[in-house]
């Protein structure tokens, strides 16, 4: 862990690459120095049906849920959630100079005897050389 997902309104694509702002999340994650590479999950999943805000055709959302493993500081996550929060403004900032668009980022600490892995990629990716 950490895993970011992002739940868009189907509108959203019209618009914007969610592959391109997965990988600049990613990157965002990476910078953010506090992560293990290993353990970076980014994943987008449309929501095929949505009513936002006034229930207007053409509103549309991307929310953001970071899930990390505990054990950092507020201040580190904020840190790290502020650096990813840029990197989905700039990716979206088209979408969000219009009044029909809703960007949101929540950091959720999960409680460690309440989270199973089974992760080989760690393995692979900490060996030396």
């Amino acid at each position: 862990m950490p895993h970011l997902s992002i739940e868009y309104s189907a509108g959203l694509e019209r618009d914007v690459s969610i592959p391109d702002l997965c990988r600049a999340l990613h990157g965002a994650m990476v910078q953010a120095g506090i992560f293990p590479l290993a353990g970076i999950r980014v994943r987008a999943h449309c929501a095929d049906y949505a009513v936002v805000a006034d229930g207007l055709p053409e509103n549309d959302f991307a929310a953001m849920t970071l899930a990390v493993g505990a054990g950092r500081s507020q201040e580190a996550l904020r840190a790290a959630g502020d650096l990813i929060f840029a990197a989905a403004q700039a990716v979206l900032a088209e979408r969000l100079a219009a009044p029909h668009f809703a960007l949101s980022l929540d950091i959720r600490v999960s409680d460690p005897a309440l989270s199973w892995k089974d992760t080989p990629i760690h393995a692979r990716l900490s060996k030396p050389g």
